[in-house]
């Protein structure tokens, strides 16, 4: 099959999964399942695009094994850290802006189509990576995407997990994490998180496929721009006041040293 035939059958897979994930949210009255299938819908395309495309190369085994421990460990967490907490502030406030009755069919388009759609635009890294290369070694820009992969899970895994144990604290109520991985970065599981898409799209580079790559701009722009380290800061601005003086001293998204010493 041709590459866009590949791309367009994933786009009716990638539907279907959502749309599925869809139904089971209105059977649990919880549109924040869609937060724990985030992950596993990348394993899902870069699996279909495993078996569709051309051979067994070493290329394609490295990237979709990334992508499932990727995808599993962000599945996991993600369930694990809203165990016994119901359905997400922001579904909550969208259930209460449009009404029970009309919410289950606006969170289709609205939540479950929308990040169908803007995973399927993604995962074009994933298709590009495994559909052409297959008479290429692997090189320097593969080994470059798993370091960089390999940095950003580092970040995103013990992010999360610095968090997880500063929040079962109860000392810590209310005050922010600027130590570990926070000490250098405000968003550390967001930095983290783009390093391991640029890890897919420098092996897609490698593959010798190019346009796909954007795939990793894509995701970092959403993670920047849309719904990670934007929308996330204007929550905590409001509030946590403490963390007025944590954006002074703290860098944003890129690891670097704090501003002043007495901040750590």
């Amino acid at each position: 099959m041709s590459f866009f035939q590949i791309y367009l059958q994933a786009f009716v897979v990638i539907m279907i999964f959502m749309t599925t994930l869809w139904i089971i949210s209105v059977i649990l009255k919880n549109a924040g399942i869609v937060d724990i299938f985030w992950g596993p819908g990348f394993i899902l395309a870069a699996g279909f695009y495993f078996i569709n495309t051309y051979g067994l190369e070493l290329r394609k085994i490295v990237l979709l094994t990334m992508v499932v421990i990727w995808g599993l460990r962000l599945s996991v967490y993600i369930a694990w850290r809203n165990r016994g907490k119901g359905e997400d502030f922001r579904y909550r406030q969208f259930r209460k802006t449009y009404g029970e009755q009309r919410y289950w069919w606006i969170s289709f388009f609205q939540v479950f189509l929308l990040q169908g759609i803007l995973m399927w635009l993604i995962s074009v890294t994933l298709l590009g990576a495994q559909y052409d290369g297959n008479d290429k070694e692997l090189g320097i820009l593969d080994l470059a995407g798993m370091l960089l992969w390999i940095t950003g899970l580092t970040f995103e895994a013990g992010g999360d997990l610095q968090m997880a144990r500063f929040k079962a604290d109860p000392v810590n109520k209310g005050k922010v994490l600027n130590r570990g991985f926070w000490r250098y970065t405000r968003h550390p599981n967001y930095f983290g998180d783009s390093c391991v898409w640029w890890g897919y799209g420098f092996i897609c580079l490698a593959a010798g496929s190019y346009l796909p790559a954007l795939g990793s701009v894509l995701m970092t722009a959403l993670i920047i721009k849309v719904s990670g380290v934007a929308m996330l800061e204007k929550t905590l601005k409001k509030d946590k006041p403490e963390y007025y003086e944590y954006i002074k001293n703290t860098s944003a998204f890129f690891p670097w040293f704090p501003k002043h010493r007495d901040s750590l």
